[in-house]
């Protein structure tokens, strides 16, 4: 397994290969090219900043069945894919903010998929030929409004609503790993991968049929039962097989912020 993500050096940003304690600086996006630069920084030295920058961030819906249940849903025959704001992207350590307090606002956490190659019209079984890794992502949810406008767009783009990382692993087997997330502490969701409706390979190959994915989009899989109200003050942890944890604190967002 390999390790890569962002990290931020005082005012510069750049992409790096995780060695131990140890970070190989990129000379491009690591989904572009693995092109060390010969620059070698310890990690205790950096800040971990976001491992991604998408074109296209892709969710996908109703993909547990357990979840199905506790939403109150029935089984739609196929993905349920809908788009989130890339600037909803929040790095592992920064704060959610909770746009509006008064709605009823979950966690949900997710396997996310990088892919790594230009994809359009793959088949289930070339699927993974075209995915670059995997991360920990979260799908924060406006439930107030998901259910007011019959839509998920809005109610999950908002800045802060995506929390993703730390790192991105490649050449790792996801088909049947622990996914799990913490509430200050207090287990609120745990499932495995394997449980997931629809495969990596399935929900990769069912997107390209619609649009063409390109080197570096995102796509969340979908999460396990056990949502629940975030608040302000609370301390999340998402965590998948032993990956370091997304650890992301939650406050309210500004009056004026809206």
């Amino acid at each position: 397994m390999r390790t890569f993500g962002g990290f931020r050096s005082r005012d510069e940003f750049f992409y790096g290969e995780l060695r131990g304690d140890d970070v190989h600086l990129l000379a491009q996006p690591y989904w572009v090219e693995i092109e060390p630069t010969g620059t070698v920084l310890k990690l205790a030295d950096v800040d971990v900043d976001l491992p991604v920058a998408p074109s296209k961030l892709i969710a996908v819906g109703l993909n547990y069945s357990d979840h199905i249940t506790e939403m109150q849903r029935t089984p739609l025959g196929s993905p349920l894919i809908w788009f989130k704001a890339p600037s909803s992207l929040l790095r592992h350590g920064g704060t959610i903010e909770i746009a509006f307090p008064q709605h009823r606002t979950d966690f949900e956490v997710e396997l996310a998929i990088v892919i790594g190659a230009r994809t359009k019209n793959v088949s289930v079984k070339d699927a993974l030929n075209h995915v670059f890794g995997y991360t920990v992502g979260l799908d924060i949810s406006d439930r107030d409004l998901q259910k007011s406008e019959k839509q998920f767009g809005r109610c999950k783009s908002f800045d802060t609503y995506t929390p993703i990382g730390p790192f991105v692993y490649s050449d790792v087997d996801v088909s049947d790993l622990s996914i799990e997330l913490r509430q200050d502490g207090e287990v609120r969701q745990r499932a495995r991968t394997s449980q997931m409706i629809y495969s990596v390979a399935q929900i990769v190959s069912f997107a390209s049929q619609s649009m063409t994915l390109t080197a570096g989009d995102v796509i969340l899989t979908g999460t396990p039962s056990g949502v629940g109200a975030i608040r302000s003050g609370d301390q999340l942890e998402a965590q998948i097989d032993d990956w370091p944890p997304l650890q992301n604190s939650v406050t309210n967002a500004a009056e004026d912020s809206f």
